[in-house]
């Protein structure tokens, strides 16, 4: 087995770093020791219109911070171990199927495979290749999104993690290690273009009318140099197998942010995967049925998720709806623990 990965571990990613509590058991079945890693537990929401209106409310299940740079590079260390030849630096540039194998190009080898599997995240030069349809479909209220992350030091409860509300999208904070926080943003590519591009300008004109998310900028000591950010994030459907090749995490289907529950979708539906292909490499099923069967699995699981997802995004950024959202939300707090099951599974 052999992974190519364009970037050297470790390396940060633009990411919320908040995993649902369901994941908690996987990681740990993988070697991940995550008892002994004194990571911070959340257990409580708050939630924040444009205008600073709060809601807060305890977590159904809750989750845990982690940083991508540490736990992915512990994810490596486990693969290598196990056998994967991980070739790091190294960029797929063409995967084409014929004659019941892969032919797979890359910027510093090509090699030849009986499986494939796209694990590359939002957005790849592969789903440009493959027209994937969310790739080159036009630009919509789905598809135009930039993604802003930032790790802090700030004053912030350990155990919360924090929606706050601004106009066209919202600002995630919650603790990752001791001392620093992670705060990852969603907004619009317009709300930036009309800021002409200038990261600090959006937030100047546009975060800072949250007052909770003002402060937190203001006061906040940012440990980065400069943030990240990524572009052209689409939330519409995507397709979990493109050309015979089994795509996985958010090449299969991304769900909006302000759910938390991406990186649990991403670790479930691999462990969904490899029992599928497990199979096909065992010759217990064809390549067509493991193409079906996980598509059908990850559908059943997550399709429900994903829908309900894009109709809560619906409601956040837009003054008027977020303070009616949030207030109904604060006379009935058994509806948010509904919503939040909604976006949310069972440990796997």
């Amino acid at each position: 087995m052999i992974l190519f990965e364009k970037e050297e571990y470790p390396f940060h990613k633009v990411c919320g770093e908040y995993i649902s509590m369901e994941s908690w058991d996987f990681l740990k079945s993988l070697g991940v020791d995550l008892d002994n890693m004194a990571l911070p537990l959340i257990t409580k929401l708050q939630v924040s219109s444009v205008n600073g209106k709060l809601l807060e409310q305890s977590l159904p299940l809750g989750g845990f911070g982690i940083s991508r740079y540490r736990l992915d590079n512990l994810l490596v260390q486990v693969a290598r171990e196990s056998g994967v030849i991980v070739v790091e630096n190294t960029k797929v540039t063409d995967i084409r199927f014929s004659e019941n194998e892969f032919s797979i190009d890359t910027s510093r080898q090509s090699c030849r495979a009986r499986l494939a599997c796209g694990c590359y995240g939002k957005r790849s030069n592969i789903d440009i290749r493959k027209k994937r349809a969310f790739a080159i479909a036009e630009k919509n209220k789905l598809n135009n999104y930039i993604g802003v992350k930032y790790h802090i030091k700030t004053d912030f409860p350990a155990d919360t993690i924090a929606l706050h509300n601004f106009r066209n999208g919202y600002c995630g904070i919650v603790k990752i290690d001791a001392g620093v926080y992670n705060l990852c943003y969603l907004t619009t590519a317009d709300n930036l273009k009309r800021c002409n591009g200038d990261i600090k300008e959006m937030e100047r004109l546009i975060l800072y009318q949250n007052p909770h998310l003002k402060r937190i900028l203001i006061e906040s000591i940012p440990v980065f140099s400069s943030p990240l950010a990524i572009s052209q994030i689409s939330f519409d459907k995507k397709t979990q197998v493109e050309d015979h090749i089994l795509m996985i995490g958010d090449a299969a289907g991304m769900i909006t942010p302000l759910c938390g529950n991406g990186m649990s979708m991403a670790l479930h539906g691999s462990k969904i995967a490899a029992s599928h292909i497990n199979a096909f490499l065992g010759n217990c099923i064809t390549r067509a049925e493991m193409e079906k069967k996980y598509s059908l699995e990850w559908n059943r699981l997550f399709a429900p998720r994903l829908i309900m997802g894009r109709r809560i995004q619906r409601l956040f950024g837009n003054n008027r709806l977020t303070n009616i959202f949030i207030s109904l939300l604060k006379f009935f707090p058994a509806l948010t623990c509904y919503l939040v099951k909604q976006t949310h599974g069972k440990a796997f």
